[in-house]
């Protein structure tokens, strides 16, 4: 497994090898004893699934909050997609800062992406499906979201009218909500 790290500390973007034959291919796409070989500890508890059927649908961006914060594995099933991590572990280096990457059925490149990070993705080919593992369960309670279009964080999604769920069309700016992420330092 190819692993690369980003601008920002802790996001890495994973691509695995895949072996090709007439028939197709077989990867593996996450192994915990090859992830512990990279450094990266992760103990992933819940997979989920998503599919969005128009291009230019977004979604996020979402943090849970401790103590169900969530680091995920992030990867694509069919189609296109581009994936986004914000840091937002207040007193970071890198706080606001973003890095966004185009994953695909193709590439087979995935995000990971730490705690203390908001997540989101736009689609870029119709029925685009994501796939990732997630640390923490899903916990409604610890749920949350930004706007997608914070200008604090001046995101460049290439699109100026995605397709969003209420939810994500009535998320609050990173200045207005209670955040709980602290950067644990270097």
């Amino acid at each position: 497994m190819q692993v690369e790290e980003t601008t920002l500390a802790g996001v890495h973007i994973l691509t695995p090898r895949r072996f090709g034959d007439a028939r197709g291919f077989f990867s593996e796409s996450w192994s915990r004893a090859r992830m512990a070989e990279a450094g990266l500890d992760y103990d992933f508890v819940q997979d989920n699934h998503s599919m969005s059927m128009a291009v230019g649908t977004l979604r996020g961006l979402h943090y849970q909050r401790p103590p169900h914060a969530q680091a995920k594995l992030v990867r694509c099933g069919r189609g296109r997609l581009l994936d986004v991590a914000v840091d937002i572990r207040r007193g970071s280096p890198t706080f606001g800062q973003w890095v966004a990457v185009e994953l695909s059925f193709d590439n087979g490149k995935q995000l990971l992406i730490p705690e203390g990070f908001l997540h989101g993705f736009l689609t870029l080919e119709p029925e685009t499906e994501i796939v990732y593992k997630c640390s923490d369960y899903y916990a409604p309670d610890c749920d949350g979201a930004v706007a997608w279009d914070d200008p604090a964080l001046g995101i460049d999604w290439g699109i100026s009218a995605p397709v969003l769920s209420d939810k994500d069309a009535k998320a609050p700016k990173l200045a207005e909500i209670d955040n709980p992420f602290e950067w644990a330092g270097a």
